[in-house]
């Protein structure tokens, strides 16, 4: 309706100037006729009046005896009357008219001339100068009133069909308009359907290949969108309970064992240690899903600041080497000297500690800690002399909860390379694993140098 009113205005305001413009280009035009016609008569009655001698000749007389719708005057320089035997009536230019008319021709309207009543009449005055030295001005006049008459039936012609048009148009425009927004209509209602129980609907697409399809193809992309996104938050929910669920049962066991069976101080003291392992591992999985959620909202704490690739591979090294040692593992980590990179430390000391764990807990061999740096970035790679990889493992590598099935038998969380990601992602990096041509795995986070 708000569009259908918006054209109205302006179909109104067309029609309008449109009325107008047809009004006033009808008046010049028959302005114009009626000029020519009064030049031309102009022009006959001068030639009548300089041939004749004295006064005003019979060829004169005739024509000023049958005025009807027309009129003619023969004046005198000073106004007056030429030849008052003749002609009837009060002279016709006065003022400023003479004064124009003395100078040259001129054109103009009066009224209430004589014989023509109270009709308005178009004027044309033009200066004479006879043989003899004696100088006239020859008025000629016509009756306006054909031309009001037309003018008048124009003015009705488009106060009747103006509004008829505005009419016929706006229909038109509101008809245009509903059929043009009926598919927005159509994609409201569905949209109003759409829940998170049904997230698979859509919105139906207009058959026409214009901007209310490629809207509506937009929208039905940010669902599908939507619902991945409802279906990771879904698959989210459901490994974090499944993860949390196991290390919690084994917890309440281990009590229910100690308060049923451990009569022994060594008992007890067995079940306390196998239970605080559970607990630091429910608190760690608890940690991991609150890296990963920040994540998520784009609020992972990251202040970064330059620091050495050296200084974070000996910190790293110094906390992992023991464990590696223990697992009859070695981890030789390599010295990078000269290379800087803006980031966190904290985070990328907890990255690269997730990737060596990852290493110890599933490879096999010597882990190694390296850098390498490439334009306007800086690689820091861990790598392995295991089996690597499972090809179809790859693609998926840095997905929550994803893990191969010995990570499953060895109780892995399939945490660790998602917050390796998303550590990287938080620094505008990325994180990327492939299995080496000389075997083994080799997984890394590219950061930017400083």
């Amino acid at each position: 309706m708000r569009v259908t009113l918006v054209f109205c205005g302006v179909m109104a305001v067309v029609l309008a100037g449109t009325g107008l413009f047809l009004y006033l280009r009808l008046e010049s035009q028959l302005n114009r006729d009626i000029d020519r016609d009064l030049h031309s008569r102009g022009a006959q009655l001068t030639a009548l009046v300089r041939a004749s001698d004295r006064g005003l000749g019979e060829s004169v007389h005739s024509v000023l005896a049958r005025q009807q719708e027309t009129f003619a005057q023969i004046l005198t320089r000073s106004g007056r009357i030429f030849d008052p035997s003749v002609q009837r009536g009060p002279p016709v230019l006065v003022g400023a008219e003479l004064k124009r008319a003395r100078r040259g021709t001129t054109v103009f309207e009066r009224s209430n001339l004589p014989g023509l009543g109270d009709d308005a009449a178009r004027l044309e005055a033009r200066p004479l100068r006879k043989e003899e030295g004696r100088r006239l001005i020859v008025v000629v006049g016509a009756s306006l009133a054909n031309r009001d008459e037309t003018l008048g039936k124009l003015v009705t012609l488009l106060l009747i069909g103006g509004p008829v048009a505005l009419l016929l148009a706006s229909l038109a425009a509101y008809g245009a308009t509903r059929a043009a927004l009926r598919p927005v209509d159509a994609m409201r209602r569905r949209a109003a359907e759409i829940s998170a129980a049904e997230a698979e609907q859509r919105l139906p697409l207009s058959p026409a290949q214009d901007e209310l399809r490629r809207l509506g193809e937009t929208l039905n992309r940010m669902l599908d969108r939507l619902q991945a996104a409802v279906e990771r938050e879904r698959a989210f929910v459901d490994d974090a309970s499944h993860e949390l669920r196991t290390p919690l049962a084994l917890h309440r066991t281990e009590l229910e064992l100690a308060l049923r069976y451990g009569g022994t101080t060594e008992e007890l003291r067995g079940a306390i240690a196998s239970s605080i392992e559970e607990a630091n591992r429910i608190s760690q999985l608890a940690e991991d899903l609150l890296v990963l959620a920040r994540s998520d909202k784009g609020t992972l704490s990251i202040e970064a600041k330059p620091i050495q690739v050296r200084d974070v591979f000996a910190a790293v090294g110094g906390r992992l080497g023991g464990p590696a040692r223990e697992a009859g593992r070695s981890l030789v980590v390599d010295d990078p000297d000269g290379l800087v990179i803006e980031a966190d430390r904290a985070r990328v000391e907890q990255a690269l500690a997730n990737l060596v764990e990852n290493g110890l807990r599933h490879g096999s061999g010597q882990i190694r800690l390296w850098a390498r740096a490439t334009e306007g970035c800086v690689e820091l790679h861990v790598s392995d002399a295991g089996p690597g990889f499972p090809p179809d493992f790859l693609p998926h590598a840095f997905e929550r909860f994803r893990r191969v099935d010995t990570a499953r038998a060895e109780g892995g969380t399939g945490l660790g390379l998602a917050i390796v990601d998303a550590i990287a992602q938080a620094h505008s990096g990325r994180a990327a694993a492939r299995n080496a041509p000389e075997g083994g795995a080799d997984v890394w986070i590219e950061l930017g140098r400083v």
